[in-house]
């Protein structure tokens, strides 16, 4: 069984450079190859220290992915590399997942 998961998908690069567009869109089509869809929000901001005590204040994109724990674990993978990132942040939202599809 599925389990529904938030990952936070970075605005811009480690150096400001805004993300283009179609480096978010090449990120999306990879992980819906994993898991099948996933569900884009609006932009948060967030606000965390990094283990050599970096202060980083950047926009984060919450997306919702509905697959399992290794799933996820490729997909964090495929984040910190598509994105070049120091860290990445996922977390369960919930372990009961319904997907019904129409008869």
């Amino acid at each position: 069984m599925d389990d529904l998961w938030e990952i936070l998908v970075p605005r811009k690069f480690n150096d400001g450079e805004e993300v283009p567009l179609a480096h978010h869109q090449d990120w999306d089509d990879r992980v819906r190859k994993i898991a099948g869809g996933l569900t884009i929000l609006k932009s948060a901001k967030g606000i965390w220290e990094s283990p050599t005590g970096t202060i980083f204040k950047e926009e984060m994109i919450p997306v919702r992915i509905a697959c399992s724990k290794e799933q996820v674990h490729e997909i964090i993978d495929l984040t910190i590399d598509h994105y070049d990132q120091i860290a990445v942040m996922a977390y369960r939202i919930s372990d009961h997942v319904i997907i019904k599809k129409r008869e």
